[in-house]
């Protein structure tokens, strides 16, 4: 059908901007784009896959957990091809100048690297390798595969009921033209099912992770606020890679109780 056929199209683009994955490629038009951003938490089906493949895998070979937890940490990024890693390194750019908040958002816009972004871009990565492996020796790494649905309904719903700080830009495309109430209801839903699924795998573990990633979506309200006036694509990406650190840490603590 013609509805269908549509919503087919808007998965495409969230699929093609937010991920590597190879697919059609689709002008960004008012119909295409309309509930394109409904569809960002599609990505994370895509990373949980990867990486329940790579634990049954891991499973398969007994393989050690380092290896694993090196791996497991890389595959979010290469599925995604880093476009939220790159939102985070720009924001920590941006955000280790200390300058004014329109100061700020040139340095995220600047296509340059810069120190502060490589140094804390290895810090998460070993933080991230690090919680993977414990939570990997704890029996509860696929916990993580809910969570990155979790992690980019949140995303999504603040992209879109949050101000835009640039008024421009590709998280604007996805964004403006967006009905506000519809999108807000299918994210949450969307959340809400990753979030259930989570606490169903393990009550005290992936009940702290979802308790971690909201309290880090409330945090990320207001420091986008403050510190930039709004939202942007790079702050999104910022606040996606935190939200799932701090799911895995919610997931390493939960299950130490």
């Amino acid at each position: 059908s013609a509805a269908s056929d549509v919503y087919k199209r808007q998965l495409l683009i969230a699929l093609s901007t937010y991920s590597a994955v190879p697919v059609p490629q689709l002008d960004w038009n008012e119909k295409n784009m309309r509930y394109a951003i409904c569809f960002f938490p599609a990505v994370g089906v895509l990373c949980g896959a990867a990486l329940w493949l790579w634990a049954v895998l891991a499973q398969a070979t007994g393989m050690s957990g380092v290896l694993f937890a090196a791996i497991a940490a890389c595959l979010p990024i290469l599925v995604t091809g880093g476009i939220h890693m790159d939102g985070y390194l720009d924001t920590v750019d941006a955000l280790s100048s200390h300058q004014t908040c329109e100061k700020k958002l040139a340095i995220m816009k600047d296509a340059n690297c810069g120190a502060f972004a490589v140094i804390y871009g290895g810090v998460y990565l070993l933080a991230y390798a690090g919680f993977a492996y414990e939570v990997f020796a704890a029996g509860h790494i696929l916990l993580i595969c809910p969570l990155f649905v979790l992690s980019r309904a949140l995303s999504g719903l603040c992209a879109v009921n949050l101000p835009n700080a640039r008024k421009s830009g590709m998280l604007c495309a996805f964004t403006s033209g967006v009905q506000r109430r519809t999108a807000t209801v299918a994210l949450t839903l969307a959340g809400l099912a990753a979030a259930a699924g989570m606490v169903w795998m393990s009550p005290t573990a992936g009940g702290m992770a979802a308790v971690f990633v909201v309290v880090s979506a409330l945090k990320y309200r207001r420091f986008a606020l403050a510190q930039f006036g709004g939202v942007t694509g790079d702050t999104s990406g910022f606040f996606l890679q935190l939200c799932e650190l701090c799911g895995l840490i919610g997931i390493w603590i939960g299950g130490l109780l």
